[in-house]
């Protein structure tokens, strides 16, 4: 059998009566595990084992909810909440499909999913607090030191919920590409004003598979839509951990969530300056955590995820991001957003494209993502497209990176300065449409017929 939820020592909080809870809760989810593989058996067991994880957990929101107000925890309001969505919103639909399925093996699997990842994402945030330190809460904070106390807080979580030793590399993430990822927006907004928060969380596949895919035993070393579900879950606890340090976003309840293509959530870097926007380091590969703060988000990016649909859009999600691309990758850079969204527009199809607006941010997604050609701004602010391209030719791994200068300038002396840096040439900003795109396939042609003939 492929998963097993495995309890680790972590998970106790040193309170044995919520101890035993939760251990029991885990060993239900892994009980219905082994049920749901044994076909003879899965049927009826799988039900009663269903009803009877449905009714314990209830009943354990309320004891801990006592256990909680009897030493006066003063984040028993949010704990409340979380425990009320769960149990009003998300349980209550999940039974209701797994009546209408005749309780399918698809169903549930995402029944058990959800349950183990709301579970993990539970235990080593909220529940951990109950016995640590009082939650810091920072007010008033300007913003370098909301952001600084934000960094703290994100990579206290990583340790915590994931066991990942982390650091910030960039705190001007712009939406680089890295390997192959999942790409998770949540909508968080109040009724007495128009005021949202859209927040994304960029995880690097591999960091899911060794943390999230462990603790739920998963042997294959791969993402699935199971595993993809109980990330969701865990993901969205680690916002309201994050959340609950800063009481200005406390009143904001959760109004939709999303997982998106590397396209759409490109959309969004395209158009808005997000507020926060995090690059970590950690031990298994990247993460990055970005927020659009109030009254800039922009509707209809992506599928909004529910209850009701989460099983099929998930699914559809998976098989979509799954597939490899075989097409050709493209780095596009440059300081304009007309120019990159006109050049992105006008390729994108046929190629992979990318785009980032600065030399900085160049050499960064070219580390995180190798492209197959950069078309490079040769004028630039502050790292110019010379000195990106130098840097390129001094590091071993990224010397063969084809690059492609972009410029506006045609007069001999710059052209000059141009080619003396040897690129694979160069092409004016300017030309129309179908010639910015015929020499694009042209390079692709010419590399694919020098590749046919080494072979």
């Amino acid at each position: 059998m492929d998963k097993q939820l495995i309890w680790k020592d972590e998970f106790n909080i040193g309170v044995d009566a919520i101890d035993k809870e939760h251990q029991r809760l885990f060993s239900i989810i892994n009980r219905l595990f082994t049920l749901r593989h044994e076909e003879q058996k899965s049927g009826k067991a799988c039900e009663e084992g269903i009803r009877y994880f449905y009714e314990h957990a209830i009943r354990h929101f309320t004891d801990e909810e006592n256990y909680m107000e009897l030493i006066g925890y003063k984040n028993l309001k949010m704990h409340k909440r979380i425990h009320k969505d769960f149990r009003d919103r998300t349980l209550p639909v999940l039974e209701g499909e797994l009546k209408r399925s005749n309780y399918s093996p698809e169903s549930v699997d995402h029944f058990l999913a959800v349950c183990a990842g709301w579970l993990i994402g539970h235990t080593m945030t909220e529940d951990r607090a109950i016995v640590g330190e009082d939650v810091s809460r920072w007010e008033e904070l300007l913003p370098a030191q909301e952001l600084e106390s934000m960094k703290t807080v994100i990579m206290d979580c990583l340790q915590q919920m994931f066991g990942l030793k982390s650091k910030v590399i960039s705190e001007t993430y712009d939406g680089e590409k890295y390997g192959n990822g999942i790409y998770y927006r949540l909508v968080y907004g109040r009724e007495q004003d128009r005021k949202k928060w859209e927040i994304f969380m960029v995880f690097e596949e591999k960091i899911l598979v060794n943390t999230i895919g462990k603790l739920m035993g998963v042997r294959s070393g791969k993402l699935d839509v199971m595993l993809i579900n109980a990330v969701r879950y865990s993901a969205s606890q680690f916002v309201w951990h994050v959340m609950s340090h800063f009481p200005s976003m406390e009143t904001y309840e959760m109004q939709e969530e999303n997982l998106l293509t590397y396209e759409e959530f490109h959309q969004v870097f395209g158009k808005e300056k997000p507020q926060v926007s995090l690059l970590f380091s950690t031990d298994e590969g990247y993460f990055s955590y970005c927020i659009i703060a109030p009254h800039l988000l922009e509707t209809g990016i992506g599928t909004p995820l529910a209850v009701q649909n989460e099983m099929s859009e998930t699914r559809k999600y998976f098989n979509t991001t799954r597939k490899k691309s075989t097409k050709p990758k493209i780095l596009l850079v440059d300081d304009s957003i007309t120019i990159r969204e006109g050049i992105r527009r006008l390729l994108v199809g046929d190629y992979e494209v990318s785009a980032v607006q600065s030399g900085v941010a160049a050499i960064r997604a070219i580390t995180l993502d190798k492209p197959d050609l950069v078309l490079l701004d040769y004028d630039m602010p502050v790292c110019d497209g010379r000195h990106v391209l130098e840097m390129l030719r001094t590091d071993k791994e990224f010397a063969d990176v084809s690059v492609i200068f972009l410029t506006s300038r045609d007069d001999p002396e710059s052209v000059k300065k141009v080619l003396s840096l040897k690129p694979e040439g160069y092409m004016m900003k300017y030309l129309k449409p179908t010639e910015i795109r015929s020499r694009v396939d042209n390079f692709f042609k010419k590399k694919k017929a020098e590749q046919a003939g080494k072979s």
